[in-house]
């Protein structure tokens, strides 16, 4: 199978989120390098760079205003190969995390939406703060650091005692790894990279008020949803009418109701209700994934399934 082939197989799966976020901003990145060399060879670096400006967020309101689109691009675009791969590596760990507990549409909307929340702190910051105002007219940001941000902010306050294996140190829990990556971010908001980190932490804000909702029984990415669910319904081809003609028949049926009119706590195609599910997130919250009962585990994961 070729690489070609691999891209397509896994687009076509419905619940392949986490690669094909992966994906995307690897094919993103490739393309950006090979044009790069392509484009430096020929002399042609002043188009690169032309590319870029379309491509990443620019903080000057004039600026964005003429290219609004660059509020998502500059979550997919990465430049630095050290910059890529810690963050497609967080996204990965953190992301199956999210993935497995909560289903593949929380996590396109963690990653799209803590894109968004650290586009717009940047933009609020670099205009309304003197610090950083002087720095507007020039700056630009490229990554998805706020995006992985979001993404790891929420694994950690969905299963904050949940813990990972870290080379010379041992198991950590990954609320400890996501306070140092926000605090990190905090501390470098005033240094080289200062628009990179406020975009962080408004990543991180947004993932810790994601889940704080979810629990709440509000689902914040629901209007993220719509919108994808709009444009790719433009595209769906839809099937021919067919009509059919059914003999009547006198044969009675009886309803067969796998509860037998009992009362239950799952929804349809036996799928935890979401009151259900909301009491098993405030658990995990308070007291930890490993509090949950054997039953408690295979709920959230049965509903995991229905995204």
């Amino acid at each position: 199978m070729s690489i070609l082939e691999d891209i397509k197989y896994n687009f076509r799966q419905s619940s392949n989120t986490l690669k094909q976020l992966i994906i995307i901003n690897v094919i993103v990145f490739v393309v950006l390098i090979v044009l790069r060399t392509i484009l430096v060879l020929t002399g042609g670096s002043g188009i690169y760079d032309l590319i870029m400006r379309y491509l990443a967020l620019n903080s000057y309101p004039l600026t964005f205003i003429t290219r609004p689109w660059t509020l998502i691009t500059y979550f997919f675009t990465h430049e630095g190969f050290l910059h890529i791969i810690f963050n497609m590596l967080n996204l990965y760990w953190f992301g199956q995390i999210v993935r497995e507990y909560l289903g593949e549409k929380k996590l396109l909307s963690l990653y799209v939406l803590g894109g968004l929340a650290g586009g717009v702190l940047y933009l609020l910051c670099y205009n309304f703060i003197p610090y950083f105002a002087d720095r507007a007219a020039y700056s630009m940001m490229i990554g998805a650091s706020a995006s992985v941000l979001a993404v790891v902010v929420g694994a950690a306050v969905l299963l904050p005692n949940y813990a990972f294996n870290l080379i010379l140190i041992g198991p950590i829990k990954i609320k400890y790894i996501a306070a140092f990556l926000v605090l990190l971010s905090i501390s470098g908001a005033v240094g080289d990279n200062a628009g990179g980190n406020i975009a962080h932490i408004g990543g991180a804000v947004l993932g810790w008020a994601f889940i704080k909702q979810l629990q709440r029984g509000n689902d914040m990415g629901r209007p993220i949803h719509a919108v994808i669910d709009f444009f790719s319904g433009l595209f769906k081809r839809r099937p021919n009418l067919k009509v059919t003609h059914r003999r009547s028949t006198t044969a009675s049926s009886t309803p067969t109701n796998p509860t037998n009119g009992s009362k239950s706590t799952f929804g349809q195609a036996g799928k935890p209700s979401q009151n259900e599910i909301d009491r098993i997130l405030d658990k995990i919250s308070s007291s930890g994934y490993e509090s949950l009962s054997k039953d408690e585990k295979q709920k959230l994961f049965q509903a995991s399934q229905k995204d």
